[in-house]
């Protein structure tokens, strides 16, 4: 029989790369969006090979029970729904009540799901560094950073990722305090996630990123920083997290843990080089480390310039 798999903000820019992996693995795919009548942000998926094992659901998270009604006859469950942004205007209500007060709903309505076996959470790398591109605090640009390392946060720190790391604090708890769950919970904690869109959507702000630093433009003091310094970014590519998503999701025994999903580092300038299909000037770092998720989970990372070239054609 076929396993159905809810994702939670599968249309999004990560997101459409997993609809896309679990499809094309035999899956029934639910996915959910917030307004079922903008459907250009979701029509791409139904381009993709097996989308007549798609459908398309529109809910809010804070709607705890359209929420239980999703997820009822899941085996499966991605939460891939926090939007990432860099323009905020009222951080409470923009991120901090969606993120923590969605991830509160979503473990509540996974407690009363009959027949689940696995919910994986799209993190972030700000779930383990809010300072993110920038070290955290003790470290330098060139110091490493694994799972081993002490979580990092700060209140200086853009709201976006404050967010990510109360949500993923939440979930700690939650796995903290219900020993003994019928199902595993797992997360992923990308860094900055680049490539090609599935979509025609202008409205990633990954997708947005690529095409700033491409053509040198700051439309805010954050991005003007990051050019004024030439600040190191860990990269990963879009698809790779959705492999990663699916293996997680898919293999047992890996009950609490988060993965870095990471590739290599350089330098914003050379990302702008190689958006630009140009040779980089500095050779690739490794800072945040990629082993956990390359041992648990049989992941190739592919080099960032091969993601970026893939952005540009």
């Amino acid at each position: 029989m076929m396993k159905t798999v809810g994702i939670i903000g599968g249309s999004g820019f990560i997101g459409s790369y997993i609809t896309r992996k679990f499809l094309k693995e035999g899956y029934e795919v639910k996915v959910s969006v917030t307004d079922i009548n903008k459907s250009e942000k979701y029509q791409h998926l139904f381009d993709l090979k097996n989308s007549e094992n798609l459908n398309i659901r529109a809910f809010r998270l804070e709607n705890v029970d359209a929420l239980k009604d999703f997820i009822i006859d899941c085996d499966i469950v991605i939460h891939s729904g926090t939007p990432f942004q860099l323009d905020v205007k009222d951080p409470q209500a923009e991120l901090f009540d969606p993120t923590i007060k969605g991830t509160q709903n979503f473990l509540e309505a996974i407690s009363e799901t009959p027949h689940l076996e696995k919910v994986v959470f799209i993190a972030s790398v700000a779930a383990w560094n809010t300072n993110f591109p920038m070290p955290a605090e003790g470290k330098s640009f060139t110091d490493t950073f694994d799972e081993k390392d002490i979580r990092f946060s700060s209140e200086e720190s853009h709201p976006y990722s404050q967010a990510k790391f109360i949500a993923n604090q939440v979930v700690e708890e939650y796995i903290e305090n219900n020993t003994n769950l019928p199902f595993e919970i797992c997360s992923v904690s990308p860094v900055m996630v680049m490539g090609k869109s599935l979509s025609t959507r202008g409205d990633s702000t990954s997708t947005g990123l690529q095409f700033l630093i491409k053509n040198k433009i700051a439309p805010d003091d954050f991005i003007q920083t990051l050019y004024d310094n030439n600040v190191p970014f860990a990269v990963v590519d879009v698809e790779d997290v959705a492999n990663a998503t699916f293996n997680v999701a898919t293999k047992k025994g890996l009950h609490g843990k988060d993965y870095l999903l990471s590739s290599e580092t350089y330098k914003v300038w050379d990302i702008h080089q190689m958006l630009n299909h140009k040779e980089p000037k500095e050779k690739a770092q490794v800072v945040y480390k990629n082993d956990l998720a390359k041992i648990d989970l049989g992941i190739q990372f592919r080099p960032v310039k091969e993601t970026l070239s893939s952005y540009s054609s």
